[in-house]
């Protein structure tokens, strides 16, 4: 009884002590955050606001675009109300348990009042709370995903100087992770982040460096080098494989990542029309994910072993269960085969006893 659902924002805000608008932000054509849903949504709830009710904004915001909600809300009332910035940090395929179990609850506001009512509603998820300004919690969840997106990007730009010298990554991130202040969590070479999230954070915060004056900090380098990162490694691949033309390429993992459906900034979405392109037959495997686009040459399979059979090149994408436990040397056969490990799951001693020939990320 404590959940109800209504398309009408007078039966919704009327009463509502906390109002917290929740809405895409997708980054517009110049790579900004597109905050139309945001004032859109302040702008209808402004006529039924109740004395005192507090206006949150959960949505992946830069600084400014509270108090710019708040003026639209008083130029359609004179009742009284508060502001606050509650930004979200779940993870993609984890939300529901990222959000009963949160690492933090980070509040953005100015009044003691607004503190204490949003410490009150997250009170029984027992989780450290981060009083800060408005413009420090948006500021935070950038900074989370964007840290996160540089540190895949930074392992990936090591892993290629592996490439160059011999070194493995694997025992670099090993050797490096002792050091506590930088640990073996979080370091994924492979094909550059994608989803929802990282891509579109990164470039909202490297837009917003660039609006304020900060065109040239990293953030904008990141950026550029993940969106090149997949067409980079397929051309190397290809130069280990003497190209992809006529060759039949098994495409295991068509997500961002495990446990969703979500194809956006998926690495299959790039490398399949790639392949396409080069002439290659694709056969594409994913235990969720649906590819929607038309691609010449391209048939999506049921099982690991439908997409595999008689495959010249196995391309390991994403590490879904089903893939990595999966028993390869079952869909061996007696031609040369390649095995792309594109996530640095597999060991390679393993691959090559099953007869295939093995490349990984950051390795030679």
């Amino acid at each position: 009884g404590n959940l109800s659902f209504t398309t009408s924002y007078q039966t919704a805000i009327q009463s509502a002590e906390l109002i917290i608008i929740a809405v895409g932000t997708p980054s517009a054509a110049d790579e900004t955050a597109d905050l139309r849903y945001v004032f859109a949504s302040a702008k209808s709830l402004a006529p039924y606001i109740q004395e005192n009710a507090i206006v949150v904004i959960k949505s992946t915001v830069p600084p400014g675009t509270l108090e710019k909600g708040i003026e639209i809300i008083k130029e359609a009332t004179s009742t009284k109300f508060y502001g606050a910035s509650l930004p979200e940090f779940l993870r993609e395929g984890s939300a529901v348990h990222d959000t009963l179990n949160p690492d933090r609850i980070v509040i953005g506001a100015t009044e003691n009042f607004v503190f204490e009512k949003l410490e009150e509603l997250h009170q029984k998820l027992q989780a450290p709370v981060v009083r800060c300004k408005v413009a420090s919690a948006q500021m935070a969840k950038y900074t989370a995903n964007s840290y996160l997106a540089t540190r895949i990007t930074f392992i990936n730009e090591i892993a290629n100087l592996c490439e160059k010298n011999g070194a493995d990554i694997d025992e670099v991130i090993k050797a490096i992770g002792h050091d506590k202040r930088i640990g073996q969590h979080y370091w994924y070479p492979g094909l550059g982040y994608g989803g929802s999230c990282f891509p579109k954070d990164v470039k909202e915060l490297a837009a917003y460096s660039r609006s304020v004056g900060e065109s040239g900090n990293l953030l904008n380098r990141v950026n550029e080098i993940n969106s090149n990162r997949i067409f980079y490694l397929l051309e190397k691949f290809a130069k280990k494989i003497n190209g992809f033309e006529n060759k039949t390429v098994a495409v295991l993992g068509l997500s961002f990542k495990p446990n969703t459906d979500d194809m956006r900034e998926a690495p299959a979405t790039k490398i399949i029309p790639y392949l396409s392109e080069k002439g290659a037959q694709i056969k594409s495997y994913d235990p969720m994910a649906k590819y929607s686009m038309e691609i010449k040459n391209h048939q999506q399979f049921a099982t690991i072993e439908e997409a595999c059979n008689n495959a010249d090149v196995i391309m390991a994408v994403v590490e879904w269960p089903e893939i990595i436990d999966f028993d390869f040397a079952k869909v061996k056969n007696s031609k040369t085969q390649f095995f792309i490990d594109c996530r640095n799951q597999f060991k390679s001693e393993i691959v090559k006893s099953w007869n295939y020939q093995y490349i990984g990320i950051g390795k030679r």
